[in-house]
């Protein structure tokens, strides 16, 4: 671990918007920007104090290979300052966080911009390989007949195109995609339908109230659009039942449990965090929003990738000495309400624990009033490669806002990984 904590100096995020609605024509460059922009705004610092900015991103725009550097320049950080960018698929916004904690703690850097930003509208559509060589040829033709031939090649499945967000949430190794993962956990740990759209219809609830509260509002800062300013996250619905859930036909499986209801939505939306050591960050505020204090990582069964925070906390729990109970709040990703309600019963298994963490008592019970109190992405979104970074800025600002002084943020990973991240006011 790093030598001392990370200071989260301010932090701004975008509203989320479920893909191909509001967010659809603001790239993932123009997302990140805002984000940065605001942040530094809240610090009043100035573009020219950032030594380095580092950004999650996962479908890796083509004209920003490195959408790290591209934000950093286009919101005016010195181009002699360096910028990159990571990609731990959902948890890419917390592992930026944490290459800013070793660049500062290796004295690279001073004061650093991490988040994250995804445009899933903005996912290209991709051709197949046997139109791509047709194209090609017809690129290389050099003449009249040779194009024409080319052209009369060309089937009907050669103009049908291939989605590439499709295919960035189906993983190569088990050849599953996300949803039928949490099918296969809903399945072993015999989670009903009941029970997963009780716990998205909590998950909007929660994120009406606090909305209501102001409290996200907080974070969000509006970003324009051809047509209006967005002010706030679009996804959370008041008023969610359960029989509105009900009429929601299963999208993984026909015999399945899994619906775009208790599921989260494809999502744009970019995080920015200003971070600096502890000590240093006594220099820019003597009140941050909050600070990083411990983080663990660990590898799971792709198949079972929902399961990676339960993994995560326990070998977090073995780094710090703490236990569950000791947290005041917690934050689980909400990629699919069976993915965490199949956590909840991992962590407090005692068979769970001795079949899979090579421990004798379980992880522990997570006490579900303090779980998610501000809704989660069933209701707000999950832009992939910044939900890390937002669940962070979220935490940091409620333990500030309660009163409260430690949080534990985790989530699953597609691949089969798992993050836990220990924040403390």
């Amino acid at each position: 671990m790093p030598n001392e904590r990370l200071a989260i100096i301010a932090g701004a995020r975008t509203p989320q918007a479920k893909a191909f609605g509001k967010l659809t024509d603001v790239n993932a460059v123009q997302l990140g920007v805002a984000a940065l922009e605001a942040t530094l705004q809240r610090a009043k610092v100035a573009a020219e104090q950032i030594d380095e900015v580092i950004f999650g991103n996962v479908a890796g725009p083509p004209d920003a290979a490195n959408i790290a550097r591209v934000i950093a320049l286009t919101a005016g950080i010195p181009f002699d300052r360096i910028a990159h960018t990571v990609n731990r698929n959902c948890a890419s916004g917390m592992e930026a966080i944490v290459s800013a904690w070793l660049a500062i703690d290796s004295g690279r850097a001073n004061l650093c911009i991490a988040g994250g930003s995804e445009s899933m509208s903005q996912i290209p559509l991709l051709v197949r390989e046997s139109t791509k060589r047709k194209l090609m040829s017809l690129r290389r033709a050099k003449s009249l007949t040779a194009r024409l031939k080319t052209l009369l090649s060309l089937r009907t499945d050669d103009l049908r195109p291939l989605a590439g967000v499709e295919l960035g949430l189906t993983d190569p190794t088990c050849g599953m995609n996300m949803g039928q993962t949490a099918e296969l956990l809903a399945e072993e740990f015999s989670i009903s339908r009941e029970e997963q759209d009780e716990f998205a219809v909590a998950s909007h609830r929660k994120a009406i109230e606090a909305s209501k509260k102001c409290f996200l509002s907080g974070e969000i800062i509006p970003v324009r659009n051809p047509d209006d300013l967005l002010k706030m996250d679009v996804g959370p619905r008041e008023g969610q039942s359960m029989n509105q859930l009900a009429k929601l036909r299963p999208i993984f499986s026909d015999k399945g449990t899994v619906t775009a209801g208790n599921s989260c939505p494809l999502t744009d939306g970019a995080t920015a965090l200003l971070l600096a050591a502890e000590s240093y960050a006594s220099r820019i505020t003597h009140e941050p929003l909050g600070f990083v204090s411990d983080y663990a990582i660990a590898g799971c069964d792709p198949r079972r990738m929902g399961l990676g925070p339960v993994f995560a906390t326990a070998k977090l729990l073995q780094q710090t000495g703490l236990e569950l109970n000791d947290f005041d709040l917690i934050e689980i990703n909400e990629a699919f309400a069976a993915q965490v309600l199949a956590c909840i019963q991992a962590m407090g298994s005692t068979s769970f624990a001795r079949d899979y963490l090579h421990r004798d008592t379980p992880v522990g019970t997570v006490d579900l009033d303090k779980l998610n109190v501000h809704g989660g992405a069933i209701a707000l979104g999950h832009p992939v490669g910044a939900s890390g970074a937002r669940l962070v800025l979220t935490m940091a600002r409620a333990l500030r806002d309660r009163g409260l002084h430690r949080g534990l943020v985790t989530l699953c990973v597609g691949g089969g990984q798992g993050f836990a991240m220990m924040i403390e006011a």
